[in-house]
């Protein structure tokens, strides 16, 4: 399944460890993740060299492209809010996960689109549990 990871870059990346523990379970799994790299550290040394509007189009095909959508939502941030709205737009199924405890958008925890799943978890095994509950639903 190709699955586009979305994260928290420029808001903050407290939740690093748990991105990086998806990702890598999705990849292990067989999935394909175009997102993949900004799940680790070096994120904002790779996103620098690209200009806004090439990380628009790019990101935008890959959400085109995908099959679901997870996003780790924690952390609050415009572009992770933009592109659960667009993959909703286009039918995709969603998975937003957040940290129990942690404050998320009443745009997404009250959101009633039918493809939406918004889960809090406790501990980075139990996220990785509902990522393959949902994409596991998807086939």
């Amino acid at each position: 399944m190709n699955v586009y990871f979305a994260c928290s870059i420029t808001g903050g990346r407290r939740d690093e460890a748990v991105y990086q523990q998806l990702v890598d379970h999705m990849l292990a799994a067989g999935h394909q993740v175009p997102t993949a790299d900004i799940a680790g550290p070096a994120v904002h040394m790779a996103e620098q060299i690209h200009a806004p509007d090439f990380v628009y189009a790019r990101d935008v095909a890959w959400i085109e492209a995908c099959d679901a959508l997870v996003a780790e939502v924690s952390t609050p941030s415009h572009g992770v809010g933009y592109e659960i709205a667009y993959a909703l737009n286009l039918g995709k199924p969603v998975l937003a996960l957040y940290r129990e405890g942690a404050i998320v958008s009443k745009m997404i925890t009250g959101n009633d689109k039918p493809t939406l799943r918004v889960h809090a978890y406790g501990s980075e095994a139990e996220a990785v549990g509902m990522v393959d509950a949902f994409l596991g639903n998807q086939g």
